[in-house]
């Protein structure tokens, strides 16, 4: 088994939806889905949390997840990077516990639909391939060839130009966008290259019922939808 540290970062501010990592969604707290499906996927050496807010570690320790730091106020700002909160922990578990993991696992508590079968299995393709990252992915809605841009003077143009006019959705290439779920790295990668998606990164593809990413009431309302009912 590798030795895989997942970190969920969870700051206390936010302006879409105030109190958004707490706020109860299908009747648990939006970060205790994440928590829960992260310890249950049975792969990971360990769950932190990395949060500004002690309501939210108090939260995520009731969940059983690992809160051994309180986050720096300058890491939670509405500018603070993912990549920066990742640094920070394991900068912070180097030095105070002489803990360096061989890959580390971002999970973002907005995105509560992932499951354990996608964490185990974005892991058993790192170890499979020795790959440097594993990210997930879903298809792209819309496709990248419908999106469009608006001149100066208000005429629809094409946001990517292509030389072929397709007549049916079907009939495109596939696209693929990010969705926010899984960012598998190699720590030695993510400290050197300070990115969650260096060049020889591995796709991960989950299903678009997956891969809401909480941004918007909206998002939230659809969240709860889907889990009250699966």
């Amino acid at each position: 088994m590798i030795d895989i540290l997942g970190i969920i970062p969870a700051r206390g501010g936010s302006k879409g939806i105030p109190g958004k990592n707490i706020k109860k969604l299908a009747g648990k707290p939006l970060i205790a889905w994440t928590i829960q499906t992260a310890l249950e996927s049975n792969v990971l050496n360990r769950v932190i949390v990395s949060t500004d807010a002690e309501k939210i570690a108090r939260v995520a320790r009731e969940w059983g997840a690992e809160v051994p730091f309180i986050r720096p106020a300058n890491l939670a700002e509405d500018t603070s990077s993912s990549l920066s909160v990742v640094e920070h922990a394991l900068q912070w578990l180097g030095e105070h516990e002489h803990y360096e993991p061989e890959y580390v696992l971002l999970l973002q508590p907005t995105s509560p639909l992932r499951t354990k079968d996608d964490i185990r299995i974005a892991t058993e393709i790192a170890e499979s391939r020795n790959a440097t990252a594993v990210v997930s992915v879903c298809e792209a809605t819309p496709h990248p060839y419908l999106v469009k841009k608006i001149s100066e003077n208000g005429m629809l143009e094409d946001f990517i130009p292509q030389n072929t006019t397709y007549n049916r959705r079907q009939d495109m290439p596939p696209a693929y966008a990010l969705n926010g779920a899984i960012y598998l790295n190699r720590s030695y990668s993510l400290i050197k290259n300070h990115t969650f998606i260096p060049k020889d990164t591995v796709a991960y593809i989950m299903p678009k019922e997956r891969s809401i990413d909480i941004d918007s009431p909206l998002d939230f309302q659809l969240a709860e939808l889907i889990l009250n009912n699966s």
